[in-house]
């Protein structure tokens, strides 16, 4: 397993401004939260890649969220999604990058009236974004999500029948906060061994998705870490902490 830290904890400003923030930390594994403040172009993926030359960087992208729906029920509002989803592949493409994390599309308030919609419009663009990630070499994964929002794919129920469903074969990324809110860690880990190829961690109280630093919820930590070696899992471990960083690499790291 390999610590990363998320840029997440500092997308107050803008990427270029912290770059000596992620440079101080202890880890050169960084994930790049294409959103706000760190939304990707390509001058920005020009400079990133002058820094990982320089100082043995290596990245993976958490793809927009806040915006995409991915089952977006307006089949033009939905391209236009898809669409940044793609430049998000193409700049992983650019920088080399581990993986492009996206979320699950959610159900719209037009899903009453066409049950199930949703669902297979989730499925679709999932579907053919592997597609396009496929073309670039990009390893595309989907991430577990709370249910604080009509996400599609929350339960490991959900991801179950997702799988079952899937055209194409599809890696996922296991949220560890998020699949606490459910008392679902160990199901997780258990049901989906071999689909599991990257981690995000941060912690929380099981009710909140606070992203508290690592240690100040209730995830007990050290029992997590071992479920994930004793399946042999080997990827990221992303901390999205919205705060103390520094704190939670030095937490985890004795860890893993």
């Amino acid at each position: 397993m390999n610590l990363a830290a998320s840029t997440l904890h500092l997308l107050d400003r803008p990427l270029e401004q912290v770059f000596p923030d992620l440079l101080g930390l202890g880890t050169r594994n960084i994930e790049l939260a294409d959103s706000g403040h760190h939304a990707l172009n390509p001058k920005l993926v020009e400079r990133l890649q002058e820094l990982r030359a320089s100082y043995d960087l290596s990245y993976s992208i958490h793809a927009p969220y806040a915006d995409t729906n991915l089952a977006a029920d307006d089949d033009l509002i939905r391209e236009w999604i898809l669409k940044r989803i793609r430049a998000s592949i193409r700049f992983a493409s650019d920088l080399d990058a581990a993986c492009v994390v996206v979320h699950p599309g959610w159900t719209t308030a037009t899903d009453r009236f066409m049950k199930g919609r949703a669902w297979e419009l989730n499925l679709r663009s999932l579907n053919w974004l592997l597609r396009y990630a496929e073309e670039y070499g990009v390893d595309l994964l989907v991430e577990n999500v709370p249910d604080s929002m009509p996400y599609l794919l929350v339960s490991v129920e959900d991801f179950e029948l997702f799988y079952a469903e899937m055209e194409y074969e599809m890696g996922m990324v296991l949220d560890v906060a998020h699949a606490n809110l459910r008392g679902e860690v160990g199901e997780f880990i258990r049901r989906f061994r071999d689909s599991i190829r990257h981690v995000h961690v941060s912690d929380n109280d099981g009710e909140t998705d606070q992203h508290l630093p690592i240690g100040d919820g209730g995830i007990e930590w050290g029992r997590v870490m071992d479920r994930l070696r004793g399946n042999g899992f080997s990827g990221w471990v992303v901390v999205e902490s919205y705060s103390e960083m520094p704190r939670c690499l030095d937490y985890l790291s004795p860890l893993i």
